[in-house]
């Protein structure tokens, strides 16, 4: 961090998801401490997380990609293809929005978490992805083509950053190790998590269920785990991931729901709870290894990263994870506790 010492930057995550949101947390945090002026970018959920956590941070309003998901995984791939050209057209827009923030603001870097039309030539334009290599489930061909495109746009930036360990000791596999790199310079940062590792005692059959991901696959996630965990005997907190959201969700003496919670108080869920439950989304896979807990994770349908990281996950013994479709509570309990982890 010490190269921007002092400057004033920009930080704006993707608003696919709170993911990128959250793992720009200790990014904004270490800048802060090199006695950066921190800007922050973004809309929805996202604006609401980041001012939650930085009050006192100037924000830009920034539109989305607005991604809209099938409600079947078969259905994602085409529904995706055909907003191909409205992304395209965001991407230009964002660029076009920079150039005059950065002439109205004088900025001397950006930070873009999978951002893509955040670059600009006459400044310092840094590119976040742990996404070097993107998965189609359509096989090779078409993975090369993406990535063809992805590298394009990636090689406008001054330099890419992928948060995960360079090596073989690392969280997401061919996602952030491909056998091609982009042409400018690539760092490999490290898991990027808000949390820390405490020595907390952990509560016995206590569980923590993080609900995350674009609609409707979260709701209908949300909506296996609240007949499930009606029948859980032991204690659970469920976070629903929804801190816009007004509604709420019953409270019981032993399940607690809550659509969000700051970072400080997510950790110390986190630091109780026996078991994690959540997806398979890169953020939440960085939090529990850094927090090194047990965990059950459930890919998002159709999504073909999460199906990718959910088998390289299992094959390192890194989470046990089950489909959605055959996700049961209680079997996943039963076979997850034979499980071997193995933290990294």
């Amino acid at each position: 961090m010490t190269q921007f010492t002092g400057q004033k930057l920009l930080v704006a995550p993707l608003d696919w998801g709170l993911g990128h949101a959250t793992r720009c947390i200790p990014l904004i945090k270490g800048l802060l401490a090199e006695d950066c002026e921190v800007w922050l970018a973004g809309e929805g959920a996202q604006e609401i997380l980041l001012r939650k956590e930085f009050p006192s941070l100037p924000f830009l309003y920034l539109p989305g990609y607005r991604v809209r998901y099938a409600r079947t995984g078969r259905g994602l791939l085409w529904r995706l293809l055909m907003q191909g050209p409205g992304f395209r057209q965001t991407i230009k827009f964002e660029n076009h929005w920079l150039n005059k923030k950065i002439e109205e603001h004088r900025f001397d870097t950006v930070i873009s978490d999978n951002r893509y039309g955040l670059y600009n030539e006459k400044i310092n334009c840094v590119f976040i992805t742990h996404q070097l290599s993107i998965k189609t489930g359509m096989g090779k061909w078409t993975e090369k083509i993406l990535q063809r495109i992805n590298y394009r746009y990636i090689n406008r930036f001054t330099e890419c950053w992928v948060p995960d360990r360079k090596g073989e000791n690392n969280l997401a596999g061919e996602l952030s190790h491909p056998e091609k790199l982009p042409s400018i310079p690539v760092k490999y940062i490290g898991p990027l998590s808000r949390f820390e590792k405490d020595s907390a005692p952990i509560i016995k059959d206590h569980m923590l269920v993080i609900l995350s991901g674009p609609e409707p696959q979260r709701s209908i996630l949300e909506d296996k785990i609240v007949d499930n965990i009606a029948h859980y005997k032991g204690s659970a907190v469920v976070i629903r991931g929804l801190p816009a959201d007004a509604s709420i969700i019953p409270s019981t003496n032993t399940i607690l729901f809550y659509n969000h919670l700051p970072a400080a108080d997510l950790q110390k869920e986190i630091e109780k709870a026996e078991w994690i439950i959540g997806r398979t989304g890169y953020s939440t896979v960085m939090d529990i290894t850094t927090m090194q807990k047990k965990s059950i994770l459930i890919p998002t349908p159709g999504q073909p990263e999460q199906e990718y990281l959910a088998k390289y996950l299992m094959k390192n013994n890194l989470a046990f994870c089950v489909k959605q479709k055959e996700f049961s509570l209680q079997k996943a309990l039963a076979d997850a506790k034979t499980f071997e982890f193995n933290y990294v």
